[in-house]
């Protein structure tokens, strides 16, 4: 089991300059005060994985419910905790996690499915956490890029689904527990910092920055070194997140439409023909392919030219010039990459799926150009890969600007805990509980 004793206190506010300069000076180049962390926002960490957590007497043991309803499919995650002693932090002990897909976006018109996807996944959580602690164990569901992209009164039936069936629950319920996260960041903030903390502090005060790429939307988020970073970026890009008293901004931001299976509906063309097709498919394939619920025909150009040169052309358009490239990203900076940059990678051979790897940028580059030009071998893993590792290599290259040879961690749990936003959400909910 995972010990991290902390607590979470995140509250992210954004800058509205009126004006972006792009003009410098010397003064802009100069580097902010090194990326460590304050003192007093690191953890009491346990070094390593310890075997168990022995529980004293007078300690308390509480639970907290996390839904991430993403646009591929709804993930529960259920965390346990134990307060040793009123004054002490608490020391998250262990997490079930659990998921079902399609995600709540894709029964858009028939949201009483949706909500039985949720009531599937609350019994996971009755089967998890003891009974006597169901009623002061609070649920919380979070809808990210899916329900996003989805119509106003189509994705607030569905919201209203998982209302109801959060009533029927034995478990806390407020009135705020279900919601789509601002998009802004997508939770990006509370995924950096559980980041950080849960595993590089083991080691070392310095931070890294990280990178999500889900269905529907794509993520990044650093904490800068450069000033000229922070005042060449967007306005909204750039965060204070407060945490125990101390103040530490983030560039973030969340590129609605730049997930990997959204990208692939914009890569084909997305609207005005009846069958989409791409030099990033198999010449011979031609499928039906459903995606936030609707149903389109795809095929590979039958007597067209396919590869990987072809694909690149193809999903550039969908990157260039969209996605913001920060000024230090060209630098030596070490990203954690999660998600679909996991998966992918393990589909194609890249990484092992069982440890993770570390990877180079080019790495993505050279695996895309191999299975693009064997196609037909990789087709019983997905006919699609060809596709999204060339959307990979070119979102890193073209859209974030990343060098052939910045380095990335490819994982997908940290310390056996699920990487994502949802505990650090999770403690920001308990603080506004008052749940010490």
């Amino acid at each position: 089991m995972w010990v991290l004793a902390w607590n979470f206190q995140a509250e992210a506010t954004y800058y509205h300059r009126q004006t972006v300069h792009h003009e410098h000076s010397a003064n802009m180049e100069n580097l902010l005060p090194e990326n460590l962390l304050p003192e007093n926002l690191l953890p009491e960490v346990v070094p390593e994985v310890l075997p168990e957590v022995s529980q004293p007497v007078n300690s308390r043991t509480f639970y907290g419910i996390m839904f991430d309803a993403g646009s591929t499919g709804t993930r529960i995650h259920i965390y346990k905790f134990i307060q040793k002693d009123p004054v002490e932090l608490p020391v998250l002990v262990n997490e079930m996690y659990h998921a079902v897909k399609p995600g709540l976006s894709a029964y858009k018109d028939k949201p009483e499915e949706g909500g039985n996807t949720i009531r599937a996944l609350l019994k996971v959580a009755k089967k998890t956490v003891p009974e006597h602690e169901w009623k002061q164990t609070p649920v919380v569901l979070k809808a990210t890029a899916g329900l996003r992209l989805l119509p106003e009164e189509k994705a607030n039936a569905l919201l209203d689904e998982v209302r109801e069936v959060f009533g029927e629950s034995p478990f806390f319920v407020q009135n705020n527990s279900v919601s789509i996260m601002n998009g802004t960041n997508e939770g990006m903030p509370f995924c950096w910092y559980v980041t950080n903390i849960s595993l590089i502090l083991f080691y070392t005060r310095k931070t890294v920055g990280i990178l999500d790429l889900g269905g529907g939307s794509t993520q990044i988020t650093f904490l800068p070194k450069s000033k000229k970073t922070v005042f060449t970026a967007p306005a909204s890009y750039i965060a204070n997140i407060n945490m125990f008293n101390n103040t530490l901004q983030l560039y973030t931001h969340s590129y609605l439409g730049n997930g990997l299976v959204a990208a692939r509906l914009a890569t084909l063309g997305a609207l005005g023909a009846d069958v989409f097709t791409s030099s990033c498919l198999p010449k011979k394939f031609r499928e039906d392919w459903t995606f936030g619920g609707i149903t389109y025909k795809v095929s590979g150009i039958p007597d067209g030219y396919a590869g990987y040169k072809l694909c690149y052309y193809e999903v550039m358009r969908v990157v260039k010039g969209i996605v913001h490239q920060p000024f230090e990203i060209k630098g030596s900076s070490i990203f954690y990459a999660f998600s679909y940059y996991f998966d992918r990678a393990v589909e194609s051979g890249l990484i092992d799926g069982s440890r993770g790897g570390i990877v180079e940028v080019r790495d993505f580059k050279k695996r895309a150009k191999e299975v693009c030009n064997k196609m037909t071998k990789y087709r019983p893993i997905s006919p699609f890969l060809c596709m999204d590792m060339t959307y990979i290599t070119c979102l890193l290259k073209e859209g974030f600007g990343f060098k052939d040879n910045t380095v990335l961690q490819l994982a997908k749990k940290v310390n056996n805990v699920e990487t994502s936003w949802a505990l650090g959400a999770t403690f920001d909910h308990f603080h506004n509980l008052n749940i010490h």
